[in-house]
């Protein structure tokens, strides 16, 4: 739990419910509990001291600095780079279904596909999966 960091530094240390505590604020002469301290899902802390001294003052007071009272950073490691902008990916499969169109009308008009007509065929039918994969990442 993140708010022990601060909690041991505190006196008269009171749970009042669940990431919930009251102390006596260390920034000032404190004889009953005036912090409030609350740790939030997130794990950030949240403190108030209703004797209005700054969050800065009570962590000095206790030698802590505002990173205490974040949860650390999580490395998700380098965000994923397409290797194309979307719009080319597109760009390319509009060009192959176009081509893969033109065959479908000629092959029902009766015409006979060459080998090299089958064999460009089969690229567009590559570059589409391609693109697909693509835009998957």
């Amino acid at each position: 739990m993140k708010a022990d960091a601060l909690l041991e530094h505190l006196e008269k240390v009171k749970r009042t419910g669940t990431g919930r505590w009251i102390a006596c604020c260390p920034a000032h002469a404190d004889t009953s509990p005036s912090l409030s301290i609350r740790e939030t899902d997130q794990g950030v802390i949240l403190l108030h001291c209703f004797s209005e001294c700054s969050v800065e003052e009570i962590l000095g007071a206790v030698g802590l600095t505002f990173d205490a009272l974040f949860p650390e950073k999580l490395d998700y490691g380098k965000p994923i780079r397409r290797p194309f902008p979307a719009a080319d990916v597109f760009a390319c499969i509009e060009s192959e279904t176009l081509l893969v169109a033109v065959a479908s009308a000629n092959i029902r008009n009766g015409y006979v596909l060459s080998d090299a007509d089958h064999g460009r065929l089969m690229l567009a039918a590559e570059r589409i999966a391609a693109a697909r994969r693509i835009a998957n990442g």
